[in-house]
């Protein structure tokens, strides 16, 4: 029999406490997995005889952490500690599904998943699960594993992703079997299993998976969509080729900008030189970058995940806007506000959060502006104002998934001076963001509506905003820093949108 070595804390407080209180307790599930892959071990799940609540509750008090009911009818209890390095733990109590402890792990989902271990730490393994782990194999426990909870579709593929393992043909048999099945769990669920795996390293390949297997169609329609439409140079695949190499290019663009990591995957065929150049641009913002994408926002979900998200949704209102021109060109005009629209209406059905859905669609309605300000001669203080005051914190998100769909539509066709324009654009901006927008929160008003209303003899109306805020892009801008050097750029705008009343042309913005 395997016996297996186990952090002393908080194994030895759960199982000295479980002998106390005349408790039968096993550790079991990913945690065993984790263990026998010498994995850091994040969420530990314990399956008890009798009184797992109550056995919960002394643990919290014993370690000094959280304790919540997840489910009173099923026994299941959770607590929330910090171990002595500081890291979150998440330990989980729950009475035996069954008789026994072998129809507890007989009616788990994956082979890997269905072992246990003692208070010795000698490993119970009913279902073949170490040997399935050596050979680097997902394999369902019985064929009815997916009918049982069909939450367990998209799990098999995250696993797939996060261990780097095979899924058995067997099995592969088995979800094609039932994946219509995957639309019966609770949006709740299905959100959860979706952005697990979304947030998994190399997570473009379970995504491929996924469509092959009929999983990601019922689940995001929008995306599956994507397959087969056709883009214009210098685009070189269909959309949904090319949102898996925006995902993979993101994902390298998060390790540089969360660790500094420079040992990027192969992207498609992007050149090693634009890592190094990301690498570059990146460096002076790392401090302030990682606690940036690691930030939980709203339901729980980091920024993190919720970008590959979005990159992963960005170009989904291409199939509805395609459109051909005469000369054989294909266009997809507005398709990035057609996008943030089926965006925001799956995840709301989802049951994300307000903020995570408006985070998600808020970046996919502005991915194109970079390409807008690398046209321009150089981004003005005036043009980070406009883009940081309309986007806020998620314009830096905006920032990284615009780039990894540059480097994912050019690959080895990448201009040299193309690209440095497009790393000149995301350096000002970054530069701005960290640099001077925190001072613009702070600016004080340099007038009023009052004031113009006042000095100028104008009426209350549309102009009156639209001066004010001119006044405030130009204060933000370093432009006019006295109200006498402001009430003069008012005075010259106003007179500037009466002339363009008179001639006929309306008022433009200013």
């Amino acid at each position: 029999m395997r016996r297996v070595a186990l952090p002393e804390w908080p194994w030895q407080v759960v199982c000295a406490l479980a002998e106390r209180h005349n408790r039968q307790l096993w550790l079991v599930g990913g945690a065993v997995r984790d263990a026998l892959l010498s994995r850091p071990l994040h969420d530990w799940d314990f399956a008890v005889d009798r009184g797992a609540l109550a056995l919960a509750r002394a643990t919290a008090d014993a370690l000094g952490g959280a304790y919540y009911t997840l489910d009173a009818e099923r026994g299941t209890g959770r607590v929330l500690v910090s171990d002595p390095a500081g890291q979150r733990l998440e330990l989980d109590f729950a009475l035996l599904r069954g008789l026994h402890l072998g129809a507890d792990l007989a009616a788990r989902d994956f082979t890997v998943n269905a072992m246990a271990l003692d208070r010795a730490g000698d490993l119970i393994d009913p279902t073949g699960g170490l040997d399935d782990l050596n050979r680097g194999l997902i394999r369902a426990t019985s064929d009815t594993a997916f009918r049982d909870d069909p939450a367990r579709l998209l799990r098999a593929l995250r696993l797939q992703a996060e261990l780097s393992f095979q899924i058995d043909s067997h099995t592969v048999g088995l979800i094609r079997r039932d994946a219509q099945l995957v639309v019966r769990p609770s949006p709740e669920r299905t959100r959860d299993e979706l952005m697990r795996l979304v947030g998994t390293e190399g997570t473009s390949a379970a995504l491929r998976t996924a469509i092959d297997l009929g999983l990601l169609a019922p689940i995001l329609p929008e995306a599956a969509r994507m397959q087969g439409v056709t883009q214009s140079w210098p685009h070189r695949h269909d959309v949904w080729t090319h949102t898996l190499h925006v995902l993979d290019a993101f994902e390298n663009l998060q390790r540089l900008a969360e660790r500094g990591d420079t040992a990027t995957l192969p992207v498609a065929d992007i050149p090693q030189s634009a890592w190094e150049d990301l690498a570059d641009l990146l460096a002076p913002f790392l401090s302030r970058l990682a606690p940036y994408l690691s930030t939980e926002v709203g339901g729980g979900h980091s920024r993190s995940v919720l970008l590959r998200l979005a990159a992963l949704l960005h170009d989904t209102g291409k199939p509805d806007t395609w459109s051909q021109d005469d000369e054989g060109g294909f266009h997809f005009y507005g398709h990035e506000e057609l996008g943030a629209d089926l965006a925001s209406q799956r995840l709301r059905q989802l049951r994300f959060g307000r903020s995570e859905q408006e985070l998600v669609a808020d970046v996919i309605r502005a991915h194109m502006r970079l390409s807008s300000l690398a046209s321009a001669e150089r981004v003005t203080g005036r043009a980070a104002y406009r883009f940081f005051r309309d986007l806020e914190e998620v314009g830096v998100g905006t920032v990284l998934l615009s780039l990894a769909d540059h480097l994912a539509t050019w690959g080895a066709q990448l201009a040299e001076p193309r690209w440095r324009r497009r790393l000149q654009v995301a350096d000002a901006l970054l530069r701005y963001y960290y640099e001077r927008h925190p001072e613009t929160l702070g600016l004080s008003p340099l007038l009023t509506g009052t004031d113009l209303m006042a000095e100028l003899g104008l009426s209350e109306g549309p102009l009156v905003g639209k001066l004010l805020e001119s006044v405030r892009e130009a204060q933000a801008a370093g432009e006019v820093a006295t109200r006498e050097e402001a009430l003069a750029l008012a005075t010259r705008a106003a007179r500037a949108a009466s002339d363009r009343s008179g001639s006929g042309k309306g008022r433009a913005d200013l």
